[in-house]
């Protein structure tokens, strides 16, 4: 559910029968589904990304980053999973297609949980994210 009851309830008031509301809930929830397709789509095949995460230990501007995986999943409308990289990883919160080419993705963006805490922007090519 998409919605908390206080929202459906003004919906409702609105003018909303109970199975539009049901009807723009599983919208948004295959939206949400469709960008997390989309967003792994992006990483799919790739060994190496470039972002523009604040790293510590590096002096680049956009890091080269050794992928190993990402797996994202969707509850409701928020995109949820975890990245992989070859020594670390983190939590993704919220994930979504940034910039796209011929109708691939070319640069996204995941909103990753703690220890980076940000939202950080990927791209297959470091000139993407000059």
């Amino acid at each position: 559910m998409l919605f908390d009851q206080r929202t459906r309830a003004a919906l409702r008031d609105a003018g909303l029968s109970q199975d539009d509301i049901a009807a723009v809930e599983d919208h948004v929830t295959e939206q949400a589904r469709e960008d997390a397709r989309r967003v792994e789509s992006f990483f799919d095949g790739r060994e190496t990304v470039y972002s523009d995460m604040d790293l510590t230990h590096s002096r680049a501007d956009h890091p080269e980053h050794d992928l190993d995986y990402v797996d994202l999943f969707t509850h409701s409308e928020d995109v949820r999973g975890f990245v992989r990289f070859e020594t670390w990883g983190a939590y993704v919160e919220g994930a979504r297609v940034l910039e796209e080419s011929d109708d691939e993705p070319t640069v996204v963006e995941l909103t990753l949980g703690p220890t980076v805490d940000a939202r950080v922007r990927f791209a297959g090519e470091r000139s993407r994210l000059e």
